[in-house]
C-alpha cells in the first residue's frame, strides 16, 4: 500500500449489527472496510488484496476465529488481528491473546476502546523481525542461547497488546525487559511508567495508582494525577505486583477490565488506555494458592509469561556485560575505563551471582574504587566467601522466641547501610537509592519506616 492511500481493514462477523457498527466506526477514522460473514469469504478477501488490520468474531458459521488468528500468524505475522469476544469472557480473551491476537474487544462494543485499539494497531512499525531483534540486542546484551531466546520472545510480544507477566530472580533485569517490550511496541512513543508495588505504603496505594481529588483525605491539598493516568497511551509496569494489598487487587482488576479509573474522592471515572506489564521475584501461582493474591487478577496479568534467566545460566555473557558496565561507570565518574585481568575474569566466571546482573554492577563499581594502575585484579572484586561452613566451626543456635530480636537486628543493619549510602552521597537521596540498588520511592518509604527522614 502506498502512502496517501486509505488504510484497509477486514471485518469478519456473522452479525449484521456488529458489521455495521465496526464499518461505521472505522470509516469515521478514514479506514476502508471489507466485510465477511464467514471464514470462506475472509480467505477469499485475503487472496484478493492486502489489509492493514483485521477484526474477527470468535464463533463463525464455518469455523473458529482463533484458528483463523493462528493461520494469519503464519501467513501475515505483521498484520494486527483483534478478536471480538462475548462480554466478560476473560477465558476467551486470554485464549485469543495467547493465539497471537493483537488485542480483543468485548461485546457490546465500546466505541472509545475500539478507537484506541485501532489507533494503536495502526502505529505498529513495519520493521522486519531482524530489525527489531537488532534493536533489542543493543539494549539486552548477550550472545548465549537463553538471552537470544528471550530477545526473540520480546520482539514477538512487542507486536501485541497482551499483558505480560515477567518472572525472574532479583537483579536479572525484569524492568529492562519491560522497557524493551514498550520501546519496540506501537506504544513506544508514549510514556513508560514503572511502579514498585512493594515500596508504596498500603494506605497510599489507591491514591498513587488512581490519583485523588483535593480534600479527599487529610493532606490532599490539591488534585493529583494517578500513575494510571500518567501512563495513558503508553505502558504501566507493575513491579513486585505480589506485594499489592488484596483490597487494591480488586480495584486493579476492575481498572484493567474497564480501562477506566476512579480517583479517590471523585464521583466520575477517567478513561485510560494502558498496556499492563507486571513482574515479581516471587512465585505468583504459590501466592494464589496461599490466598495472598487473587486468582482472577493472576489470570488477567499472566496472559503471557516471560522468564528472565539468572546470570549463572548465561555466564558466557559476563565479559560483554562487564565491558558495558565498566564503560558506563567510567563515563559517569569521568575516569578511564579499567581492564579486568584474566585471573579476575576467571573468578567472575566461577562465581554464582545470587544477585545476578545487579550484583555484577555493584561488584565492578566497588572494584573500580580499589583497582590500581587501571587493572581490576581478583582481590579488587572482594567477592563474598561462598564456602560451606566447616564441621569444626561452631554453629550458633538461636533460642526460641528470638524472631523480634532478628527483626530489630536486620532493621539496624538496614539503617546502617542506608546511612552509609546517604553520607557517601552527601545526602543526595537519588544517588543513595541508586547506590543501594533500590528505587527512589523505595528509599523514601524506608526512610519513613526507619524514622530517618
Amino acid at each position: 500500500m502506498t502512502n496517501g492511500q486509505a488504510k484497509q481493514a477486514l471485518v469478519i462477523d456473522d452479525e449484521p449489527d456488529i458489521l455495521e457498527l465496526l464499518t461505521m466506526t472505522l470509516s469515521g477514522m478514514s479506514i476502508d472496510c471489507v466485510t465477511a460473514e464467514n471464514l470462506a469469504q475472509a480467505h477469499q478477501a485475503l487472496e484478493q488484496q492486502q489489509f492493514d488490520l483485521c477484526f474477527t468474531d470468535m464463533r463463525l458459521p464455518d469455523g473458529n476465529g482463533l484458528d483463523f488468528v493462528k493461520t494469519l500468524q503464519q501467513q501475515r505475522p505483521d498484520m494486527p488481528v483483534a478478536v471480538i469476544t462475548a462480554h466478560g469472557n476473560v477465558e476467551h480473551a486470554v485464549e485469543a491473546l495467547k493465539s497471537g491476537a493483537f488485542d480483543f474487544v468485548s461485546k457490546p462494543l465500546k466505541l472509545r476502546m475500539l478507537r484506541d485499539l485501532v489507533a494503536t494497531a495502526l502505529k505498529l512499525s513495519p520493521e522486519v523481525p531482524e530489525q527489531r531483534e537488532r534493536r533489542s540486542r543493543d539494549k539486552l546484551l548477550g550472545d548465549t542461547a537463553p538471552i537470544r531466546s528471550l530477545r526473540g520472545k520480546i520482539t514477538k510480544l512487542s507486536r501485541s497488546q497482551a499483558p505480560v507477566y515477567i518472572t525472574g530472580e532479583s537483579g536479572t533485569g525484569k524492568e529492562l525487559v519491560a522497557r524493551l517490550i514498550h520501546e519496540l511496541s506501537a506504544r513506544g512513543d508514549g510514556p513508560f511508567v514503572p511502579i514498585n508495588c512493594g515500596a508504596i505504603p498500603a494506605e497510599l496505594v489507591e491514591s498513587e495508582f488512581f490519583g485523588h481529588k483535593k480534600g479527599a483525605f487529610t493532606g490532599a491539598v490539591a488534585d493529583k494525577q494517578g500513575l494510571f493516568q500518567a501512563a495513558d497511551g503508553g505502558t504501566l509496569f507493575l513491579d513486585e505486583v505480589a506485594d499489592l494489598p488484596l483490597m487494591m487487587q480488586v480495584k486493579l482488576l476492575r481498572a484493567i477490565q474497564e480501562k477506566a479509573v476512579r480517583p479517590v474522592g471523585d464521583h466520575g471515572e477517567v478513561n485510560v488506555d494502558v498496556r499492563i506489564l507486571s513482574a515479581t521475584h516471587r512465585d505468583l501461582a504459590t501466592c494464589v494458592k496461599e490466598g495472598s493474591f487473587r486468582e482472577d487478577l493472576f489470570y488477567r496479568l499472566n496472559v503471557i509469561e516471560l522468564t528472565v534467566p539468572p546470570l549463572r545460566e548465561r555466564q558466557a555473557d559476563i565479559p560483554i556485560l562487564a565491558d558495558h558496565i565498566l564503560n558506563k561507570l567510567a563515563r559517569n565518574h569521568g575516569v578511564n575505563k579499567p581492564v579486568i585481568s584474566d585471573a579476575a575474569m576467571t573468578t567472575l566466571h566461577h562465581y554464582a551471582f545470587p544477585g545476578n546482573v545487579r550484583e555484577l554492577e555493584n561488584i565492578l563499581e566497588r572494584a573500580m574504587t580499589w583497582a590500581e594502575a587501571g587493572s581490576i585484579e581478583t582481590d579488587d572484586l572482594m567477592l563474598p566467601d561462598s564456602k560451606p561452613v566447616e564441621p569444626s566451626q561452631p554453629v550458633v543456635e538461636l533460642p526460641a522466641g528470638t524472631a523480634q530480636d532478628l527483626e530489630s537486628t536486620l532493621e539496624d543493619q538496614e539503617r546502617q547501610m542506608i546511612m552509609q549510602a546517604l553520607e557517601s552521597t552527601r545526602w543526595n537521596k537519588t544517588a543513595a537509592a541508586k547506590k543501594l540498588g533500590i528505587t527512589f520511592r523505595a528509599l523514601r518509604y524506608k526512610l519513613k519506616k526507619l524514622e530517618l527522614d
